[in-house]
């Protein structure tokens, strides 16, 4: 059985993706959204940005080895926006990406990350200057994500975060997974089921 994981903390180093309005055919193209899993999906994150159209890489931060293991992607305004296609967090989630940290998300993205245990939590303008610099002086930088305290720490700084209530208990409580919960309460599932009268041929 799948186990119900709660994720409370999300410690790592960061990557910067400064821009506003970055939508989600910018970070999955198109053309990528005909494979039948997502089992590939880690490779093609922001692709047509981080190669050309022979296969050379590109200046971009996600080619950089000074972010090489990053597993918290900083980001400006308007995030995600665009289609609501699963693929572009799938992409990030299995690039190594295991929580964002923005000024603002488009709704349908910020759904689709929660719903794949990838928190997306909201700081002030400020304060994502303040992150986005921070990590391009020190690539080395760990930051800590607390969804209980709702605060981001990094050396001796604290800063304030935020996220929608119903996210941050999905996540917290592992409510977030909904196959796993299905799982855990397999025998309620099954007695439910043998209820349902198209399960029994509509038969009573």
């Amino acid at each position: 059985m799948s186990e119900i994981v709660k994720i409370v903390k999300i410690t790592g180093t960061a990557v910067p993706m400064r821009g506003n309005d970055i939508d989600t055919d910018r970070i999955i193209p198109a053309r990528y959204l005909k494979e039948v899993t997502f089992a590939r999906m880690g490779e093609y994150p922001f692709f047509d940005e981080r190669y050309s159209a022979e296969g050379k890489k590109k200046d971009h931060p996600f080619n950089d080895p000074e972010y090489s293991g990053a597993s918290v992607l900083f980001v400006n305004k308007n995030f995600g926006c665009g289609s609501s296609r699963e693929h572009a967090p799938q992409a990030l989630n299995r690039f190594g990406i295991k929580a964002i940290v923005g000024e603002s998300f488009a709704a349908i993205f910020a759904g689709n990350c929660t719903m794949m245990g990838v928190p997306t939590v909201t700081v002030g303008e400020k304060d994502i200057q303040q992150l986005m610099k921070s990590v391009e002086e020190s690539p080395k930088t760990e930051y800590a994500i607390d969804l209980e305290s709702k605060t981001l720490v990094y050396g001796n700084e604290k800063i304030a975060i935020d996220l929608p209530e119903t996210y941050r208990t999905a996540l917290i409580t592992g409510s977030w997974d909904s196959t796993a919960l299905l799982r855990a309460n397999l025998d309620q599932v099954k007695k439910t089921a043998a209820t349902l009268p198209y399960i029994r041929n509509f038969a009573f």
